[in-house]
């Protein structure tokens, strides 16, 4: 009970610092897409990366790569939800569902084999939501689904040497708060898009 104390004040600590690095006060048009630069934020603690994390299983090295080709196209997918296309982003939801589709579970076996079918099935599931949908706040809610399912398949089985950032943004969701992955620490927010595009903070750093 205790730790689960210590990880609930440790998230409400962390969502109010970044709050209040995303523009918690509303009329600074910064963070509207008026065009003004956003002054760069100085890292912090609070705002540094964790420990890298280190993966579950320990699982064949070409699986390894295989998710990192999934990952690639995951990024392209971010990168299309930062411009708000819902067409580009359609394109791109249907580019990373090929790329799942070169990830060999045979390669995988046991519990990692049996975890890899639920994520792989939940990233589809909002792939196919995201492809077949015109609604860019439809799209996103459905991307943080892959976001999470993707998220805990690298931390099942890593990437081979790769790093991916887990990322969030306090005031996605109507500031009930959004997760994505990124490969640099930069960061640009696919929830908002250039409204906000450097609202949010590295949560985790994972291999």
């Amino acid at each position: 009970m205790k730790t689960k104390s210590m990880l609930i004040s440790l998230l409400m600590a962390a969502m109010a610092f970044t709050f209040s690095q995303c523009g918690g006060n509303k009329n600074d048009d910064s963070h509207h897409g008026h065009g003004e630069a956003v002054a760069e934020q100085p890292v912090t603690e609070a705002q540094a990366p964790a420990e890298t994390v280190q993966p579950q299983f320990a699982v064949d090295s070409r699986f390894q790569e295989q998710l990192a080709t999934v990952f690639t196209a995951y990024i392209l997918l971010k990168e299309a939800f930062v411009t708000s296309d819902a067409s580009k982003v359609g394109v791109e939801a249907t580019a990373t569902t090929k790329s799942l589709a070169g990830a060999d579970m045979k390669l995988l076996s046991g519990a990692a084999h049996n975890d890899w079918m639920t994520y792989l099935n939940g990233m589809e599931t909002a792939l196919s939501t995201i492809a077949s949908s015109s609604d860019i706040e439809v799209q996103r809610e459905a991307f943080s689904t892959v976001t999470e399912n993707l998220y805990k398949s690298i931390k099942a089985y890593g990437l081979g040497g790769a790093t991916a950032y887990y990322d969030f943004c306090p005031m996605a969701f109507n500031n009930q708060g959004g997760f994505w992955l990124s490969d640099a620490e930069e960061i640009r927010n696919p929830y908002f898009g250039d409204q906000m595009l450097t609202c949010g903070s590295v949560w985790e750093r994972l291999k």
